[in-house]
């Protein structure tokens, strides 16, 4: 026994080096990544958060100085009734897209899952044409569709529904319309990425433990809600907290129906306000910082929600 104790210790000597030296050598392998990351993301949020705190507009553009105003920028925002209802506006908007699209984006990988090869193959060629087309071109054909003298879905409406007052409808002129037109291009844009993420998810279930529980009994619905559902639950928690991020946060769909003759007052989110203070740097930096704040509170409970639900 007194032999073998220094031979272990020798041991225990030459394997808890290689191990740390193991781990740094991992996370060596990822402080690239993090300048890169830190230089792209994070002066311009420096950046940002310090002409919040300024008058900064296009004078200083031309090298005036800035003057420091303190919270003027965050006091003005914050006391404008406007700005309130363009938030209020953007939740609402952003909950009810997430929510739309995780239905839908769920009901197809679910279909993709249980139909033929040839009907999956075709199924996912049109998700992905519809994921990969660039946004602007997406957008002259929603606008044809939705046009009020030229577009199909006014023509289908009048003549195949006898909905006769629909013909020459504008779909746009309306801010309750607009949201309807501005929710279903998202909707489409975005329901690709979850079908294919919880098509994946749904890859992974296995097989023997649903035909365990159809042996012991269990329907088909009861399968899906009550094994199915719990195994890809952390796949449905990362993409909801993607698709809640990028809904909040959504700004070519919006602009581009505005300028389509749309009134922008009635139709502006957080992305197209920021973007209108384009004389204002001060004050678009002061929003976008709120904004930053909001999608924080937004995704921070949720993000607590899941780490103690990996902890147990």
């Amino acid at each position: 026994m007194a032999a073998t104790a220094p031979a272990l210790q020798q041991d225990d000597t030459v394997v808890f080096p290689r191990r740390r030296r193991r781990k740094l050598g991992v996370y060596g392998l990822l402080v690239p990544a993090a300048i890169l990351m830190g230089v792209a993301l994070g002066y311009p949020l420096v950046r940002q958060f310090v002409i919040s705190f300024q008058e900064y507009g296009l004078r200083q553009q031309f090298g005036q100085p800035a003057e420091w105003v303190g919270l003027q920028n965050y006091t003005d925002l914050l006391t404008d009734p406007y700005v309130w209802t363009v938030i209020g506006r953007s939740i609402a908007f952003c909950l009810v897209n997430a929510a739309v699209t995780m239905l839908v984006g769920v009901a197809f990988a679910v279909l993709m899952s249980r139909i033929g090869k040839l009907s999956r193959i075709t199924l996912q060629v049109a998700l992905l044409l519809a994921w990969g087309t660039p946004v602007l071109a997406s957008m002259t054909v929603w606008q044809w569709l939705f046009d009020s003298q030229y577009g199909v879905i006014n023509w289908v409406l009048a003549n195949w529904f006898g909905l006769e007052d629909m013909a020459g409808h504008s779909w746009i002129i309306e801010p309750l319309s607009f949201y309807f037109v501005a929710t279903v291009i998202v909707v489409w844009m975005s329901v690709p990425f979850v079908a294919f993420s919880v098509y994946a998810g749904l890859l992974q279930v296995p097989e023997e433990t649903m035909e365990a529980a159809q042996l012991d009994g269990a329907s088909a619905r009861q399968r899906f809600w009550n094994i199915t559902m719990p195994m890809v639950r952390p796949v449905l928690s990362i993409v909801l907290l993607l698709q809640v991020i990028w809904d909040f946060k959504v700004f070519t769909q919006i602009y581009v129906l505005q300028r389509a003759g749309a009134p922008t007052r009635e139709t502006n989110l957080l992305g197209t306000l920021i973007y209108s203070y384009a004389d204002e740097f001060s004050l678009a930096g002061a929003l976008a910082t709120i904004m930053l704040v909001i999608t924080l509170a937004l995704t921070g409970f949720y993000i607590r929600k899941m780490l103690k639900e990996d902890e147990l």
